[in-house]
């Protein structure tokens, strides 16, 4: 029940088709049975077994009672009008009960098609959005592919597990109970073999189930690796082709790709079997049910006559379709419920970076940018350590450093892509864990080393994310970032296609796309990762060009390797190993003994 359970709390919000496919599948049901039903006066009129009722009988909920009275029916219309006439009757009512069965069958399905595909849509879009607002420290330790296995594998096996479960939870045990329900009417001591016989089959669907479930985890997890590995080969087929890691590559997705098919042909036949071997026990149970009530017949039992007994093997034999139908159900919604545990790992992720209640509006900062004995770690190792630092407003900020020393970690603490572990970061004096999230990192622009692009219009890369904006305001944004004119140079100009991650384009293109997409959202505060880092010399002037338009007037936080490109600086703050170890203006940090001479002089001797 846990497993229907854990279904049905999606399908919540649409309870109302939910209940109107029930209904339908009830009434689908019973015109179903009245039409098996029927078979009973058919066949005592082909074998001239009906016998002719005069006085109306007495109408109780017994079936006899129930026999008697349509028999009265039948022999009203035998005496007018023949027994042709009422075998014509009785045809003409099974097909219209069978018409009834397969319209309410259809409205069924016609109910539950919405339901299931509202519900997996939900779930499509509050993974999606779950995703998005997960601090980057769970994509670190996350593979991406595995996030695309369970957004598009797993959701289609829990699309067709809700449908399984709501068939297996209700329409399916309803047509049981139904035609169970009947074969007490009409035989007590024979549908009592039935019931003796049910936990047989009870156990086994059981243990299938299981089976199932743990193959279902480990095929899904193993898929996620597939996807994993296609997408890092997607991303990395320069390289590879460039080391001859073709071979390597192949063989490791061979080695998974088999893992793979490996489990999911065991869980294909355990799946497989659970039908078969469901209908071979109830056929079992027809033959035992045959051998008693044939010997009953025979013996002339007044309990049960011919008619009824086939009649009632007519009633029995439509059991073998749902039990058959429940045990497919059954083990589709075991493979759903894996799928389903992998979507709500996801969803069940904490997320780190929270509002605090009743969050300040922040529009723009006054003063400046504070760090108050900051400390950060990842896991058990401490990445910055009891910094202070103090940035003013209007300022340019650098930060330099080995590799590893903590620069960016610092820098994503300003936007709250991280919080810190002690300590505070202060803008105007207040923690910034009190203003509201998307406000606050509304006033800053962002430059990577890597120029993360769309593959869309150079227009809709600088308007990224801002709706209504001018062609008049994304020119100023890409002559401030001196793209204005390689893009009237493309075929189409702010029109042009920049295809996958920008890769139309050149690496001092791309990044000064990237600038002026910074620009456009005018803010207050820019942070600078590296962003020249990547780029040949002569894409590095015309992008540093670029820059120091965008800096004027603006909070700048510039991380950097190259010393030569932060000599105008403010403030040139140097790290090491988590820890600030000097900071100062570029002359006065030149004339000192320390590390930011160190590397200065270290970098003269590359040059």
């Amino acid at each position: 029940m846990k497993g229907y359970l854990q279904f049905l709390k999606y399908a919540k919000p649409y309870k109302a088709l939910a209940a109107l496919n029930i209904l339908c599948n009830i009434l689908s049901i019973i015109f179903g049975l009245f039409s098996i039903t029927l078979i009973i006066p058919f066949l005592g009129l082909l074998f001239d077994k009906t016998k002719l009722v005069y006085v109306k009988p007495e109408l109780t909920l017994s079936f006899d009672s129930v026999k008697n009275y349509f028999s009265y029916y039948i022999s009203g219309v035998i005496q007018t009008e023949g027994a042709e006439t009422a075998l014509l009757y009785i045809c003409g009512m099974v097909v219209f009960m069978i018409l009834l069965k397969n319209l309410f069958r259809y409205l069924a399905l016609y109910f539950m098609v919405p339901l299931r595909n509202y519900v997996v849509s939900d779930l499509r879009e509050k993974l999606y959005q779950h995703i998005i607002i997960l601090p980057l420290s769970y994509f670190s330790e996350e593979k991406k592919g595995d996030l695309i296995s369970r957004m598009t594998s797993d959701i289609m096996q829990v699309e067709v597990a809700i449908m399984s479960s709501l068939e297996a939870l209700f329409k399916e045990p309803l047509t049981i109970v139904f035609y169970l329900s009947m074969l007490i009417w009409m035989s007590p001591m024979l549908t009592l073999i039935v019931f003796l016989s049910l936990p047989v089959s009870a156990l086994f669907l059981g243990r299938v189930g299981r089976i199932l479930k743990k193959l279902s985890q480990r095929g899904q997890s193993k898929f996620g690796e597939l996807v994993s590995l296609f997408e890092e080969t997607l991303m990395g087929v320069r390289v590879i082709k460039a080391f001859n890691s073709q071979e390597f590559f192949m063989a490791r997705f061979k080695k998974y790709n088999e893992q793979y098919t490996r489990i999911n042909i065991a869980s294909n036949r355990t799946g497989d079997g659970a039908s078969p071997i469901s209908e071979t026990i109830s056929v079992g149970m027809l033959a035992l049910i045959l051998w008693i009530g044939g010997k009953m017949v025979i013996n002339g039992d007044s309990n049960i006559d011919a008619e009824i007994f086939i009649g009632y093997i007519g009633i029995f034999s439509q059991l073998l379709s749902p039990s058959k139908a429940f045990s497919t159900a059954y083990s589709s919604m075991q493979k759903g419920r894996a799928s389903l545990n992998r979507i709500e790992e996801v969803l069940q992720s904490e997320e780190v970076i929270t509002h605090v209640d009743n969050p300040i509006s922040i529009q723009h900062f006054n003063k400046n940018i504070e760090f108050k004995n900051v400390s950060f770690k990842y896991a058990d190792e401490y990445v910055l350590k009891n910094i202070n630092l103090t940035i003013e407003k209007g300022k340019t900020i650098a930060l330099v450093g080995p590799s590893g020393s903590g620069k960016s970690t610092l820098s994503d603490l300003v936007p709250r892509f991280y919080d810190p572990i002690e300590g505070e970061v202060m803008i105007d004096g207040i923690n910034i864990k009190e203003y509201k999230i998307l406000e606050l990192r509304g006033l800053m622009g962002i430059v990577t080393q890597e120029s993360i692009l769309f593959n869309d219009t150079i227009y809709n890369n600088i308007a990224f994310g801002k709706l209504n904006v001018g062609q008049e305001q994304i020119e100023l944004a890409a002559k401030t970032a001196n793209a204005h004119q390689f893009i009237m140079d493309t075929d189409n100009g702010y029109q042009t296609n920049i295809g996958d991650s920008g890769n139309k384009l050149s690496g001092g293109q791309r990044q000064r796309i990237s600038i002026a997409r910074a620009v456009n959202t005018n803010p207050d505060i820019l942070i600078l990762d590296e962003a020249t880092s990547a780029l040949d010399t002569g894409s590095e002037r015309v992008v540093q060009e670029a820059l120091a338009n965008v800096m004027k007037n603006r909070t700048t936080i510039v991380i950097a390797h190259r010393l030569s490109t932060i000599q105008n600086a403010d403030l040139i703050v140097v790290l090491d190993k988590g820890r600030i170890v000097q900071q100062g203006t570029h002359n006065e940090l030149i004339n000192q003994e320390g590390m930011y001479k160190e590397l200065n002089k270290m970098q003269q001797l590359a040059e």
